[in-house]
């Protein structure tokens, strides 16, 4: 039976059950990794010049020679020093050649086996890197760039894997295994993590991090990267600050959440803003943010908390905006009952392909809530809740950008009226790879120009699309 652990919030938290984990009847010898091309940053050969056998020797033995109490408490750096003396003792007595590199090394590897997460360490302090895949103990991918490379680091064996994935889990009151083989978590520092468990797993456990920037994305970072332009970033910067209800859809990865943390920076910092999510991942600035996330069923299939939970319950906590970080089922009716009873400026994202799209999945996930209502209800709901809707995608050149801003018009019958208010379109490819183009502009008065008037942003609007159709 695999070890698990109960440690406090944090990676340094269960250092105690870590070093016990990774006794000397546990560690196994690494394998040679196979023919990869090596990252220099993130080389999992931390010591090339030892065999095999004497890397296993030394970190048994070291292992054995640690105080798990003592550990525990200790701070990383010196935790470091310490077990590179302890290498250095053991090396002499074993008759182990080990020059300095080798030997800081190694002890950085123990280190982050015991108060860290192993190999994975490496590539989270890679800041070029925004996802993680573990798929199983011997391959590891990573996204840089929009670009998907395979990371030459590797686990010493599927239990290794097993037990950091645990870990994980456990340092946020999750539970990860047989049987319940697949949970939602997320690091210290926000990133999310999806774990998926034998025997779901075939190949050893899966792990997908999704790494967030420890510097927040506003709107300039964006249009440097070149995802939206100036006029596109200050016509959502007006659709923020004149509450209007947000919709942002797109794929996996296509930056959702991103664009979403960007929009909330111009929340107005008196307001009263509560964030439903899964796995908490919004980085809210504003310091009056009631943070929610839902909870899992427990062994005996009771307590669960789901997102419709969570959304019933915000609405009376006397919220000024309702941020949701992703619809999934039938929390959409109560979504949509939050933007229409006052709620304004609430935000929430969705996965769909475009921006009709994303109406559609709405609709479909109201009546999966089992409402009973017609078609034509849920559209007219929709129509009054929804103000805009802005769809992301990531696209082949890795780049991710906002391709289409949609406001939702009105009913025509028992069919939803929409207006592009950008659309993006492609021109070609550049010398380098890259993808560019220009966005259609629709001047036509929008629904919701009441609104903008009411705020005193009518004529920034107007200016804003007038400087978009500007060549």
């Amino acid at each position: 039976m695999n070890p698990t652990f109960t440690p406090s919030f944090g990676r340094r938290a269960g250092a105690q059950a870590a070093v016990a984990e990774l006794s000397p009847r546990q560690a196994a010898p690494p394998k040679i990794v196979p023919t990869a091309p090596p990252e220099p940053n993130n080389a999992n050969s931390s010591t090339p010049g030892l065999s095999a056998e004497s890397i296993a020797e030394l970190r048994s033995v070291c292992l054995a020679r640690l105080e798990p109490s003592a550990v525990a408490s200790m701070a990383p750096e010196r935790l470091t020093t310490d077990v590179e003396k302890l290498i250095s003792e053991i090396a002499t007595e074993r008759r182990i050649q080990l020059n300095g590199r080798e030997q800081r090394a190694l002890a950085a590897e123990l280190v982050h086996d015991i108060l860290g997460l192993g190999p994975l360490e490496k590539l989270l302090e890679d800041h070029t890197i925004s996802d993680i895949m573990v798929n199983g103990p011997e391959k590891t991918f990573v996204e840089r760039g929009g670009k998907v490379s395979l990371a030459n680091i590797r686990f010493r064996d599927t239990v290794h894997l097993q037990n950091i994935c645990q870990r994980i889990a456990a340092a946020v009151g999750r539970r990860v295994d047989e049987s319940s083989p697949m949970v939602d978590a997320r690091l210290k520092d926000g990133s999310r993590v999806n774990i998926v468990f034998p025997p779901l797993a075939l190949d050893g456990p899966y792990v997908s991090i999704r790494k967030f920037g420890r510097k927040g994305i506003d709107f300039a970072k964006l249009v440097e990267y070149k995802a939206l332009t100036l006029a596109v970033a200050r016509v959502l910067e007006i659709a923020s600050q004149a509450r209007l209800n947000v919709i942002i859809s797109g794929g996996t990865g296509s930056g959702k959440t991103t664009l979403m943390n960007a929009m909330s920076r111009l929340i107005d910092p008196g307001e009263r803003v509560v964030t439903i999510e899964d796995a908490a991942e919004l980085q809210l600035q504003q310091p009056h943010v009631v943070r929610l996330e839902t909870r899992p069923a427990s062994l005996e299939g009771r307590g669960e908390i789901t997102q419709r939970d969570l959304v019933r319950n915000a609405l009376r906590m006397r919220p000024d905006r309702v941020i949701i970080g992703e619809v999934r089922s039938g929390e959409a009716f109560d979504m949509l009952q939050a933007m229409n009873t006052g709620h304004d400026g609430s935000m929430s994202t969705i996965h769909a392909n475009t921006t009709r799209d994303a109406l559609i999945r709405i609709e479909n996930m109201v009546q999966m809530g089992n409402m009973g209502l017609p078609s034509k209800a849920i559209r007219q709901q929709i129509v009054g809740a929804i103000d805009l809707i802005v769809q992301v995608e990531r696209q082949r050149d890795g780049g991710r950008r906002i391709t289409q801003v949609t406001e939702v018009c009105g009913m025509e019958g028992e069919i939803i009226t929409m207006n592009d208010i950008f659309q993006f379109e492609i021109l070609g490819e550049g010398p380098d790879g890259k993808l560019f183009g220009h966005y259609k502009v629709s001047k036509v008065p929008p629904s919701f120009l009441r609104r903008l008037s009411y705020f005193g942003l009518e004529r920034q609007w107007k200016a804003a699309l007038e400087d978009a159709d500007v060549p």
